[in-house]
């Protein structure tokens, strides 16, 4: 089996539509997949250039659960990138970003082990993107910046070992940091410690 890392998302469950339509904005223009109907809790709706099963049929999503996206999403070109992608890389946009999917995202509208909060795993779909999910600068700062731009409270990065690397945490980059780790034990604590964004 291949390496399947994944960046995570946690956000007030309020703020799952702004989330997808920010990474609508990722998407690469020009794409020929029919624009995909998605209806959220609380009865918001959105169009997005994504499927969901590989398929483009609506999804309904009204009661919670878990909806499921196949993603692709426009990166800036750093070393890491090129690393693993040599031969694979696109051709670059006007501001230096090449596409990069599939990208595998779940969202859980109210997972049991933290209701209060939504979360938007992004799972990379083959080991080379394992490695660069882990060791690329730009796809790091998609994940943080997502996080920050859509009131989300942590965004973390998990390789598939016991320890997962906290990327952001409560309206802060953080570099350095796991959990378990100095500062959280366990998991548990570390979800004790996210505060929900004003506004």
């Amino acid at each position: 089996m291949g390496l399947d890392y994944s960046y995570e998302i946690f956000m007030p469950p309020r703020n799952v539509g702004r989330a997808l339509t920010r990474l609508a904005e990722l998407a690469p223009q020009g794409r020929d997949t029919p624009p995909l109907l998605v209806n959220l809790p609380g009865g918001e709706q959105l169009l997005l250039p994504f499927t969901s099963k590989f398929k483009s049929e609506p999804v309904d999503c009204s009661a919670g659960g878990t909806l499921e996206l196949d993603t692709s999403i426009v990166i800036g070109v750093d070393d890491a990138m090129r690393e693993f992608f040599l031969s694979g890389l696109g051709r670059a946009d006007e501001r230096g970003r090449v596409p990069i999917g599939c990208i595998y995202l779940t969202v859980r509208f109210s997972p049991a082990w933290h209701p209060d909060f939504a979360s938007m795993q992004f799972t990379a779909a083959t080991s080379g993107m394992s490695r660069m999910f882990e060791q690329s600068a730009s796809v790091r700062n998609v994940f943080t910046d997502l996080t920050a731009a859509t009131g989300g409270v942590c965004c973390l990065l998990d390789t598939e070992c016991d320890v997962f690397d906290i990327c952001w945490l409560n309206g802060e980059t953080v570099s350095g940091e796991t959990v378990p780790g100095a500062r959280f034990s366990r998991f548990h604590d570390l979800v004790a410690a996210w505060r929900e964004p004003v506004g």
